[in-house]
């Protein structure tokens, strides 16, 4: 089967692949080809990238491969507290080296796979022949959403009925790509949703939100350490991720090769590569965008040094970048030796993904007896009193007389709460840091939980101080 095994001490991962070749393999990839490396958008997983296998124009002109990352898909991982987007790029390069893939270009869709392949491309630049991002990301995420963020993977994480977990996971799509998706699209990504993430494997959605929450934005040198053919390709409606931010990376990738390019599609949102109405924009734009660049070939050779070399380079990169030449003399066969996170965030990490898995066992499952949701969210009753318009104010949807957003409201472009002029600053580290030590305070079911994290009045301690009378 199509796997990459990554082993060193106590990491593991094995990385499922799909590809475009008659068998699967990488093995009988057309040599006179030109290689797609594919990334796919966060919460999902390479069959989500049937959009871009699918299209004639893509898959008969390149040999194209897709990666499941750690907690995602059909990959197998153990959870590491020290992994980051540059763990994420160490995985995806090792992988590279092992199937004696040629140079490539680089496809990365949304958050996670855009600075998985902004660190790949500054740590490995022989690896990649062009970069292409979908969604640029913002440095971290904005401090206006950040909370609502983490709220949202608390409510998915510990949600304790079905209603719930559904209406959940649709903030967290609207969140992502807006209110207005197609009900079909929403059907199939709540599934998804329910099926790969249900909150009885709630542990592996910590992993992803590990790397989404905690990550670390690049300094201007390791932007400038970028030197490959770059196309930013950007919805201006995204929520999220301002557009400003993309016209951002354009001035901060100053030695991409003929500068970065940066193609808007208009009323774009999230998830921009899984939408099909733009979907098939960013397909062609980014196609046009290849057709520029000088043709490569794809012959499968062994790689001109070991992996030992190899990795050993990338950590010397990284050294430099991060001005700490300890960095090099890390183990260069493990890819959590590329880690930039500290020691303190590595262990709330740890502790996170720990507090995630107790009790999971005995979790909601929204599963039926064949391992298939119960039900399409389209499918849901819409019988009970509170139900959520656009613009996310509640009303009551069945009383007669009952007032509703007017419709000029539900379309307005401030979406849950969208940021406003001086809101698009984003998360500082102590924002990150408080949020890490809250969500580790609290474990849902215990009164104690809650109290480590409310603060007291003096009232409060008071009666908490009078003994407790037991009822008879």
């Amino acid at each position: 089967m199509p796997y990459v095994d990554i082993t060193q001490g106590s990491d593991f991962a094995s990385l499922w692949y799909i590809t475009n070749s008659p068998t699967g393999h990488v093995s009988s990839f057309n040599p006179d080809k030109p290689t797609i490396i594919l990334l796919h958008p966060f919460f999902l997983d390479s069959t989500w990238l049937d959009v871009q296998f699918g299209d004639p124009r893509m898959n008969e002109d390149y040999n194209l491969i897709a990666f499941d990352q750690r907690a995602a898909g059909r990959t197998l991982s153990r959870p590491n507290g020290a992994q980051d987007a540059w763990t994420d790029a160490a995985d995806l390069a090792f992988a590279c080296h092992a199937l004696w893939l040629p140079p490539s270009h680089v496809w990365a869709s949304e958050t996670t796979g855009a600075n998985l392949a902004l660190r790949f491309a500054a740590l490995f630049p022989d690896m990649v022949l062009s970069l292409t991002m979908l969604s640029v990301p913002s440095p971290t995420e904005l401090e206006v959403y950040y909370h609502t963020c983490d709220e949202l993977l608390h409510m998915w994480a510990h949600a304790e009925d079905l209603d719930t977990l559904e209406f959940t996971l649709m903030q967290v799509l609207a969140y992502i790509a807006g209110p207005d998706v197609d009900a079909d699209l929403a059907d199939e990504v709540v599934a998804y949703f329910e099926t790969a993430y249900p909150p009885f494997r709630r542990a592996m959605l910590a992993q992803i939100g590990n790397v989404l929450m905690n990550r670390e934005a690049l300094t201007k040198k390791e932007h400038a350490a970028i030197r490959q053919p770059v196309l930013l390709i950007h919805g201006d409606k995204n929520q999220i991720h301002p557009i400003e931010h993309a016209h951002n990376m354009v001035a901060d990738l100053v030695n991409a090769k003929g500068g970065a390019k940066l193609y808007i599609i208009k009323g774009g949102q999230g998830y921009i590569s899984v939408v099909p109405t733009t979907a098939s924009v960013c397909n062609r734009v980014f196609l046009q965008f290849l057709s520029r660049l000088p043709p490569a070939r794809s012959d499968l050779r062994p790689p001109k040094v070991p992996l030992e070399v190899f990795s050993s380079r990338g950590l010397e990169i990284l050294a430099t970048l991060a001005d700490d030449p300890t960095i090099a003399e890390r183990d260069p066969f493990s890819p959590m030796s590329f880690s930039r996170i500290s020691s303190a965030v590595q262990q709330l990490q740890v502790e996170n993904y720990t507090a995630a898995a107790r009790g999971a066992k005995q979790a909601l499952s929204p599963l039926g007896a064949d391992g298939r949701p119960m039900r399409k969210y389209s499918e849901r009753k819409h019988d009970h009193w509170f139900q959520g318009d656009r613009s996310w104010m509640s009303y009551a949807e069945n009383i007669p007389g009952a007032q509703k957003s007017p419709p000029e409201e539900a379309h307005s472009d401030q979406h849950i709460g969208g940021p406003t002029e001086g809101q698009t600053q984003p998360a500082s580290e102590e924002v990150m840091m408080n949020s890490a030590h809250n969500r580790m305070a609290f474990n849902p079911g215990t009164v104690e939980s809650m109290e480590r994290i409310v603060p007291k009045s003096s009232i409060q301690k008071m009666a908490g101080a009078l003994p407790r009378v037991k009822a008879r």
